[in-house]
C-alpha cells in the first residue's frame, strides 16, 4: 500500500479492510472477490471525487511522493542505453544521470535528475540535488548531443541544485548558467519533461527546450512553497498559502506559456500506476520529438530562444 496522504485519510480505512479481507480470504479459503471489488470500486471513486480538486499545496505533495516514479523507472521508455560518466574535471555526481539511448528505434541523448526511491538510493543520488559536476556532465552530454546530431530528452526532478557550502565553491551557479546557454544554442531538438518537482535554477538547467512538458500532478517554481513563506512572512507553515500564489501547477504553467502541454496521471497519481504513467509519457515525449524534427533548425533555435529570454515580459502574475 503506497503511503497515505493528509487529504486522502478517509480511503485508508477501505484499503485496510481490503487487505484484511485479502488475508481472510487466503486463510479461510474464503471467496470475497465481489466485496472487494466494490470496495476498489469506491476506493477509485473517492480519489477522483479527491484529485479533481486538489489544491495546489496538495498537488506539492503528490509531486513529492515517495512513491512517485522517478527517472530511473522511466528507463522503460528507452532501450539500448550507455550511461556516461562523470564531467572530466571533478567527479561523477549520480544525482545526473546520461547518456546514449533510442527512443522507439531512434538514436537520442537522455539526461535526467535521479532521487533515489529508498534511504540507500537516496543518499546515493544526493536526494536528486546536482552539485556544480552534475550540471558539468550535463554540458558534456550537450556537446555529444551537438556533435552527433542526435535530439535530447531530459527529466526534470529535483527541489534544487545541492546549496552546501562545497557546492558553491565549485561554482554552481556559474554551472547551471552554462547548462541553460548550452541548451538555447545546441542545434538539435530538445525535449524536458517535468516527472516530479522543478525547483529553481536546478530544474531549469535541464529544462531551456523546444518543448516543457509537465506530468499533471508535478509542480514548477523559482522556490519551494516552505522558503517563499519563509521569504515573506517568515514562517514556512504558511506553505499552502504561497503555493496558491506560485502558480506552479501544471495548469497554472500552461495557461501563462511556460510549458506546451500536460501528461494526463492516472486517478490517484503516477505513483498509483507507474506503468500507465510511463506509456502516456512516452507517447507524448515520440509526438513532441517529432515535432521538434520536423522544424527546420534556425527556426527552432530562434524560437527557443526568444521564448526563454522574454519570459515575464508578456504577463504579469497576479
Amino acid at each position: 500500500m503506497s503511503k497515505i496522504l493528509d487529504f486522502e485519510i478517509q480511503i485508508l480505512a477501505i484499503e485496510k479492510k481490503i487487505s484484511e479481507l485479502r488475508e481472510a480470504s487466503q486463510i479461510g479459503n474464503i471467496n470475497v472477490a465481489s466485496e472487494i471489488s466494490k470496495m476498489q470500486e469506491k476506493v477509485y471513486k473517492l480519489l477522483e471525487q479527491i484529485y479533481k480538486k486538489l489544491t495546489p499545496w496538495q498537488k506539492v505533495q503528490v509531486a513529492r511522493h515517495p512513491d512517485r516514479p522517478k527517472f530511473s523507472d522511466y528507463s522503460a521508455t528507452f532501450e539500448d542505453f550507455v550511461e556516461i560518466s562523470g564531467d572530466r574535471v571533478f567527479a561523477d555526481d549520480l544525482a545526473i544521470i546520461g547518456g546514449f539511448a533510442k527512443i522507439e528505434g531512434e538514436r537520442c541523448i537522455v539526461i535526467g535528475q535521479e532521487k533515489g526511491s529508498d534511504t540507500e538510493s537516496r543518499i546515493k543520488h544526493n536526494f536528486g540535488m546536482p552539485k556544480p559536476e552534475g550540471y558539468r556532465k550535463v554540458l558534456r552530454l550537450l556537446d555529444l548531443a551537438d556533435r552527433f546530431s542526435l535530439p535530447v530528452c531530459a527529466f526534470v526532478d529535483t527541489s534544487g541544485a545541492y546549496p552546501g557550502a562545497e557546492s558553491e565553491e565549485r561554482g554552481v551557479a556559474e554551472a547551471i548558467a552554462r547548462c541553460m546557454e548550452k541548451s538555447l544554442n545546441i542545434n538539435v531538438p530538445f525535449v524536458s519533461v517535468i516527472i516530479g518537482e522543478g525547483g529553481s535554477g536546478g530544474a531549469i538547467a535541464i529544462a531551456t527546450s523546444d518543448y516543457v512538458l509537465m506530468l499533471e500532478h508535478s509542480i514548477y517554481s523559482v522556490i519551494s512553497p516552505e522558503g517563499c513563506a519563509s521569504i515573506l512572512w517568515r514562517d514556512d507553515t504558511k506553505a499552502n498559502l504561497a503555493a496558491e500564489a506560485q502558480k506552479l501547477t501544471a495548469n497554472d504553467l500552461l495557461s501563462l506559456g511556460i510549458i506546451d502541454s500536460i501528461i494526463e496521471e492516472p486517478i490517484g497519481g503516477a505513483h498509483r500506476n507507474k506503468q500507465e504513467t510511463i506509456l502516456n509519457l512516452k507517447k507524448e515525449l515520440v509526438m513532441c520529438l517529432k515535432k521538434a524534427e520536423e522544424t527546420p533548425t534556425n527556426i527552432r533555435k530562434n524560437t527557443r530562444r526568444k521564448r526563454f529570454l522574454s519570459i515575464g515580459d508578456s504577463f504579469v502574475l497576479q
